[in-house]
């Protein structure tokens, strides 16, 4: 329906929108149009007002209207007194003074004595992001399903969560998380220990979501395999077991740990250290990294797969999303995760299978795996791949540069285009070099590696040890019989019986 604009003070009116060529031709005898939409109250006489034809009404585009706010959660009402309360703000607080969001009172009886129990400011319930949280400002207490939080402490909230006030049995909500994903497929002592929320992470065998640890609200990543994304369930079993194995007896500071297991008919669960710095993929996507961060993180690396090559295990599947950082910040600790792909290996055993990433993958796995096998290689293949990506931003296969990338991968095929390589050390560029050897028995090993002039950085080595071994630091610094002690723990002292792991990984002593 078409709407006129009115003149300012005074009813509607018509107006031409014709342009000058339309006038004209409308002057001009003999002429006619039948174009524009017909007015019912524009007259077609001539007595001074413009016909129907003479008019195409300015039309006004409709404005959607906004659909309706929703609440993200609600708190139903547990004990007389008491309201419900509909969450569309990200936060309220409760308390007796008037200025909080939500004052406790009776408004049937607003002298009532009952309320005095409870703090002026008593606690608040807030959101970040998908997470709902409740934080207690009293002196006598809010629970949560029964579990004080402690002042100024906070405290996850879950659906059909029960706030307690002042006393454990005085249970005056319950919280509808109106937002959240239905978890009641999740294993009970799971949802009991754990809260979980948002997506963080997906992979070919399913996906990594953030928990919260519901008594002291730590966070965690719990990583849920899906049994059905396998060929079968004897596979999914296998491969988890696997993953599980090598969780439970690796222990090294760049090596991500395992706190807890579940598992139903469909999934298992394993609940993961939680790295706040997210996958070094998205990292090294977002911006170049300097030569000392690339080096500092390749450091790491080398000693994750250092140690675990000293314990029998192959990774197989080595790559930029499998690499986490513990925060935002460059300098900073990294874990090797993701062993759903690894095996763990007898002493004269060679892998026969074609797995991990494809543009990762070492030659040998194509051009040996159904004959002769692979190895621990394998890895520092892949490191090599890892290295490149970090050092120049682009991968050293790809399909654009021509051929496929397993020819290119066979061959040992790579470009160090000029532009981005410009500002390379020579000697990062032969680290890369000598890792992505096509003849496994001639590529530098994961020792070797270490040992190359380029991590030699005393500066690199110190900050690494400060990072993977942060006690010993404290300890280092505390006296100077604390610091020797560590110095003879990270030369491998035979003191050191007691942490097997940090043992094997010790790393040599930082440069003075």
């Amino acid at each position: 329906m078409s709407e006129e604009i009115p003149p300012e003070g005074g009813h509607p009116q018509p107006q031409s929108t014709q342009s000058p060529s339309q006038a004209q031709s409308k002057s001009q005898p003999g002429s006619s149009s039948s174009s524009g939409p017909t007015s019912a109250s524009q007259s077609s006489s001539g007595s001074g007002t413009l016909s129907s034809v003479d008019t195409i009404p300015v039309t006004l585009s409709s404005v959607p209207e906004e659909p309706e706010p929703q609440p993200w959660g609600r708190l139903l009402p547990m004990a007389p007194g008491f309201r419900s309360l509909d969450c569309f703000e990200d936060q309220y607080l409760f308390g007796r003074d008037s200025q909080c969001n939500y004052v406790l009172n009776d408004p049937n009886e607003l002298r009532s004595k009952k309320f005095r129990i409870y703090s002026k400011k008593h606690f608040r319930v807030y959101r970040e992001g998908s997470e709902v949280f409740v934080e207690d400002f009293s002196n006598n207490g809010t629970f949560v399903d029964g579990l004080r939080i402690g002042k100024d402490m906070k405290l996850p909230l879950v659906n059909n969560a029960v706030i307690s006030l002042a006393e454990q049995r005085n249970k005056v909500f319950v919280f509808i998380d109106l937002m959240s994903d239905h978890q009641s497929s999740l294993p009970k002592e799971l949802q009991e220990k754990y809260l979980l929320t948002r997506r963080i992470g997906t992979g070919v065998c399913g996906e990594v979501k953030l928990a919260f640890e519901r008594s002291s609200c730590r966070k965690f990543a719990v990583k849920i395999i899906n049994k059905k994304n396998f060929q079968s369930e004897g596979t999914a079993t296998r491969n988890a077991q696997t993953e599980i194995e090598i969780l439970q007896r690796v222990d090294h500071p760049c090596l991500i740990k395992t706190e807890d297991f579940y598992q139903t008919e469909d999934s298992y669960y394993i609940v993961l250290e939680l790295m706040e710095g997210g996958e070094l993929f998205h990292r090294v996507k977002s911006h170049q990294l300097h030569e000392s961060v690339t080096k500092l993180y390749f450091y790491q690396m080398l000693k994750a797969v250092q140690y675990l090559h000293s314990k029998g295990i192959i990774h197989r599947d080595l790559k930029p999303e499998n690499i986490l950082l513990s925060s935002q910040d460059d300098v900073c600790l990294i874990k090797v995760t993701d062993f759903n792909q690894s095996r763990i290996l007898e002493e004269t055993l060679l892998m026969r299978t074609l797995c991990g990433t494809p543009s990762y993958l070492a030659p040998e796995v194509f051009t040996q795996a159904s004959t002769t096998g692979y190895s621990l290689a394998v890895d520092a293949w892949s490191l090599g791949v890892l290295l490149f990506v970090c050092l120049c931003g682009y991968p050293p296969f790809h399909e654009s540069f021509g051929r496929s990338i397993t020819e290119q991968i066979i061959d040992g095929e790579f470009t160090m285009v000029p532009s981005k390589w410009r500002h390379v050390s020579d000697q990062a560029k032969d680290v890369v070099r000598k890792l992505l050897v096509v003849d496994p028995s001639r590529r530098m090993t994961i020792e070797e590696a270490l040992q190359h002039p380029w991590l030699q950085d005393g500066v690199m080595v110190q900050t690494a040890h400060r990072l993977m071994f942060p006690s010993y630091d404290d300890a280092a610094a505390a006296t100077p019989e604390a610091g020797s002690a560590v110095r003879r723990k990270r030369d491998g002292d035979e003191g050191d019986e007691e942490h097997p792991a940090k043992r094997s990984q010790a790393p040599p002593p930082a440069p003075v």
